[in-house]
């Protein structure tokens, strides 16, 4: 799984972390389940004058995938908590409302839109994407993958938000078009609910230069805006039989996500020959990544819980 005392070369970014050590995660009690949601391959869960919206989760978080319509507008009222905006092609735009402020969305940037009522119209259509925490109960009930989480998945702890932002809740956004950096790994924004990761386009992955790794106690979310991924999960042994999974190498096209669980291995591959995107998703944010100077592009905005 790893050379040698990291789970990561060591010319990857990560091998700096502070959760970089490469132990077997712990055996015992079982495992969660993997869950995938292929969005070009399934019907839109809500379909109407607005658009197309297509929604999958996991345990602390739901992804809702839109193809508006031109004028589409998409409201929440009474929202219980943050959530995020990300228009990751340039050309779609957005009129985002929260209370009494109302800010132009350009395409190309993420935008974190406060609690309470809010709405985002886009003008012309296009393609975005929203994220929820799960206490968007409305939102959960409609999930295509809902039935994975019908019972708490193992090993996850109960989202504990963030600390409120400087200057309070407003509707922030940000360009997604950053330059890369040595030793920063790709492009990270958080707030307080969530924290997105979002790649530079790449062409297909060097097999002989994956990066198997897993994390003892939050899932993973990797969302596929472009071109296609295998992902790659193995689970390992214990002592109880009935705990062992088979291994698992699922394509997904983009549109699409793949959910990892805890305490899995796993890595994955873009296999499209150009046009590769890949977004990682994490609800709470990750501290080892927030740990990592530079790495968090609006850390000023965003403060970090107390040690």
């Amino acid at each position: 799984m790893a050379n040698g005392d990291t789970m990561y070369a060591a010319a990857d970014p990560r091998s700096g972390l502070s959760t970089a050590k490469a132990t077997a995660p712990a055996p015992g009690g079982g495992f969660g389940a993997s869950s995938y949601a292929l969005f070009g391959e399934m019907a839109p869960q809500v379909d109407d004058a607005n658009g197309r919206t297509w929604l999958a989760r996991g345990q602390n978080f739901i992804v809702a995938y839109t193809q508006a319509r031109p004028g589409g507008s998409f409201e929440r009222q009474a929202q219980a908590d943050e959530y995020v905006l990300l228009i990751e092609a340039p050309e779609p735009e957005a009129e985002v409302t929260a209370g009494e402020e109302t800010v132009h969305v350009p395409g190309a940037h993420i935008a974190f839109v406060p609690p309470g009522d809010s709405r985002i119209v886009l003008p012309h259509g296009g393609e975005f994407v929203r994220l929820f925490t799960a206490a968007s109960a409305d939102l959960a009930a409609l999930c295509a993958n809902r039935d994975t989480y019908a019972e708490p998945a193992p090993f996850i702890p109960p989202l504990e938000r963030w600390p409120d932002p400087v200057g309070g809740f407003r509707i922030r956004h940000y360009p997604l078009d950053v330059a890369p950096e040595p030793g920063r790994f790709g492009r990270i924004w958080r707030c307080t609910t969530f924290m997105v990761n979002v790649f530079e386009p790449v062409g297909p992955r060097d097999t002989a230069k994956l990066s198997p790794h897993h994390h003892d106690d939050f899932e993973q979310c990797s969302l596929a805006m472009g071109g296609s991924y295998v992902h790659h999960l193995r689970w390992p042994w214990t002592a109880n039989q009935a705990d062992w999974r088979d291994d698992e190498h699922v394509t997904c096209p983009a549109p699409s996500i793949a959910v990892i669980p805890p305490r899995s291995i796993h890595t994955s591959a873009s296999v499209a020959p150009e046009g590769n995107l890949l977004v990682d998703i994490f609800s709470p944010p990750r501290r080892d990544f927030s740990d990592m100077p530079g790495w968090v592009l609006n850390a000023d905005d965003y403060p970090t819980p107390s040690a």
